[in-house]
C-alpha cells in the first residue's frame, strides 16, 4: 500500500496547492501507514472546473457507453480486491476477513448493479401529451466518512456517474488511501478525464469548500447528523440540491413470538460488525418484560464471545467518545452486564464488546449515537409500548422486528418510523433503497432509488 503525494483532478494526479500533509494511522496499532495531502479550497476549485468541463460530454454519452465504463470499474475493483481489502484493514483496522467480504465485496456489487441500471434505465418516459426526460443534475461534491469508505465512495460515484453526472470526491481524513486506490481504478477503467475528481483534505476546509462552491450542483453527503445539518445550510444558501445520509440509533424489536435466541444472537453481531461503526446498526434491543431477563442472560454470552474478533474503532478519540458513553450509562443508571469503558489492550484504539441492561428510553444511551460496539436493551410492556419506544428518538434509518411468521412482523414494522427494516433477519440488499426518516437524512441511496437522486426532470408537452 502506497500513498499518492497528489489530487488526482482533470485524469491526472497533481500536487495541491499548499504543501501540509494529513497522517493516516492504524488504529489497531497505532502506527502510521501513509500521508495524503491537504487540500484547499484552490484544489476544490481546480477539480470543480475539470468537472464542469467535462459534464456535457459525459451527459450526453449514450447510456450504454456509461454502463460499460462502470462495468469496467466494477472489474478493476474485483481484480484489486485483495489490495483493497488490505488497505481499508491498515486504515481503519478492520479484521482482513471482514474487510475482503464486506469492505471490498459489497462495493463491487453496487458497482455492479449501477452498470446494469446505466444499461436498462428508462431515462425518458411518456405521461399523458408529455414526454419526461430524465436528465443529469450536473456537478456533484461527494463527501464519504470513514467506516465503509470503499462502499460510501461507490453508493455515491456511480450512480452519480450513470445518470451522467461528473463528481468530486472528498473522502474521510481517517481512510484517504483507500479512496486514492479508487481513483486509480476509475482511471483504469478509462473515465474521461474530469468526470470523476478526488481532492483530500479536512471536512471544515476541503467539505465547506464543495458545499459552498457554485458550480456544485448537488452535494451528496454521509456522516454525523450536526455535519449534515452544516452542509445542509451551506447548500441551501445557493438553493443547492442536496442528499444526506445520517445518524441512527435503530431499535430492534423481539416481539412476544419470536425465536429469541436467534433474534438475540442476530443482533448482537449486528451492534459489533465493523465495530460497532455502521450507522444502520440496531444499537436498541427491544425485548417484552416477561423474555427480558433470559435476552439480556444471551445477549451478554454473545458479546463476550466478540473480545477478540472485533477491530478497533477508527481513532483515539473515536475510542474516548465511545468509552464517555459508556461511563455516562453506568452513572444514569443502566447495568452493565458485558464489557465496559476500560481498554481491553494496551495498544490500538478497542473497545470491550459492551451491553447495557435496565436502559430507560430517555437515557442518553438509549437516544444519542455512540457508534461504538454497545448495545442497549430496553423492557417494553405491550406493542404499543414497543412502538412508542421504537419511534422514540429523533432518528429512524433503520431498525428489524422479529415474531413467528413475516406478517406479523411486517405489521409492526409498517408502523416504525424509519427507512428500512429487516424482517426475521432479513439479509442487506445492495439495490434495495436506503435512507432516513426524520434527522437520519434526506433521500435515499442504492438501486433505482439511489440513481434518481442523481437525476432531474424536464418535460415536454405536445
Amino acid at each position: 500500500m502506497k500513498a499518492h503525494d497528489g489530487l488526482y483532478i482533470d485524469g491526472a494526479w497533481r500536487p495541491a496547492v499548499g504543501e501540509d500533509l494529513i497522517e493516516v494511522v492504524n488504529p489497531a496499532d497505532e502506527q502510521v501507514v501513509g500521508h495524503v495531502p491537504a487540500g484547499d479550497a484552490v484544489d476544490v476549485d481546480a477539480a470543480v472546473r475539470a468537472a464542469r468541463a467535462a459534464l456535457p460530454a459525459w451527459a450526453a454519452t449514450p447510456p450504454a457507453e456509461r454502463a460499460a465504463r462502470l462495468a469496467a470499474l466494477r472489474d478493476v475493483l474485483a481484480a484489486r480486491k485483495d489490495e483493497i481489502a488490505e488497505t481499508v484493514t491498515a486504515e481503519l483496522g478492520s479484521p482482513l476477513p471482514f474487510s475482503q467480504m464486506v469492505h471490498a465485496g459489497v462495493p463491487i456489487a453496487v458497482a455492479g448493479s449501477y452498470a446494469e441500471l446505466a444499461a436498462t434505465q428508462a431515462f425518458e418516459e411518456k405521461v399523458g401529451n408529455s414526454t419526461v426526460h430524465h436528465e443529469p443534475v450536473g456537478v456533484v461534491g461527494a463527501i464519504t466518512p470513514w467506516n465503509y469508505p470503499l462502499h460510501q465512495i461507490v453508493a455515491k460515484v456511480a450512480p452519480a456517474l450513470a445518470a451522467g453526472c461528473t463528481v468530486v470526491l472528498k473522502p474521510a481524513e481517517n481512510t484517504p488511501i483507500t479512496a486514492q486506490l479508487f481513483a486509480e481504478a476509475a482511471h483504469e477503467a478509462g473515465l474521461p478525464a474530469g468526470v470523476f475528481n478526488l481532492v483530500t483534505g479536512l471536512g471544515p476546509v476541503v467539505g465547506q469548500a464543495l458545499a459552498e462552491h457554485p458550480d456544485v450542483d448537488l452535494v451528496s453527503f454521509t456522516g454525523s447528523t450536526a455535519v449534515g445539518k452544516r452542509i445542509g445550510a451551506l447548500a441551501g444558501g445557493a438553493v443547492k440540491r442536496v442528499a444526506l445520509e445520517l445518524g441512527g440509533k435503530s431499535a430492534n424489536v423481539i416481539l412476544p413470538s419470536a425465536d429469541l435466541a436467534k433474534a438475540v444472537n442476530v443482533g448482537v453481531a449486528n451492534v459489533m460488525s465493523n465495530s460497532g461503526q455502521t450507522c444502520s446498526a440496531w444499537t436498541r434491543m427491544l425485548v417484552h418484560t416477561d423474555r427480558y431477563d433470559e435476552a439480556v442472560e444471551l445477549a451478554a454470552a454473545a458479546a463476550a464471545k466478540y473480545g477478540d474478533r472485533i477491530g478497533p474503532v477508527v481513532s483515539a478519540r473515536q475510542q474516548e467518545r465511545v468509552r464517555g458513553y459508556i461511563d455516562k450509562g453506568v452513572a444514569e443508571g443502566a447495568r452493565l452486564v458485558a464489557g465496559g469503558s476500560e481498554s481491553p489492550r494496551e495498544q490500538g484504539y478497542f473497545v470491550s464488546p459492551t451491553v447495557f441492561a435496565d436502559v430507560t428510553p430517555e437515557m442518553t444511551i438509549a437516544q444519542e449515537e455512540i457508534f461504538g460496539p454497545v448495545l442497549t436493551i430496553l423492557r417494553y410492556e405491550d406493542e404499543e409500548d414497543a412502538l412508542r419506544i421504537a419511534n422514540g428518538t429523533v432518528y429512524g434509518l433503520a431498525g428489524a422486528v422479529w415474531a413467528g411468521d413475516d406478517a406479523e412482523a411486517v405489521a409492526f414494522a409498517r408502523r416504525m418510523e424509519t427507512g428500512q427494516v429487516d424482517i426475521n433477519g432479513g439479509r442487506f440488499n445492495p439495490v434495495a433503497p436506503f435512507g432516513g426518516y426524520k434527522q437520519s437524512g434526506v433521500g435515499r441511496e442504492l438501486g433505482a432509488h439511489g440513481l434518481a437522486e442523481y437525476l432531474q426532470t424536464k418535460s415536454f408537452q405536445f
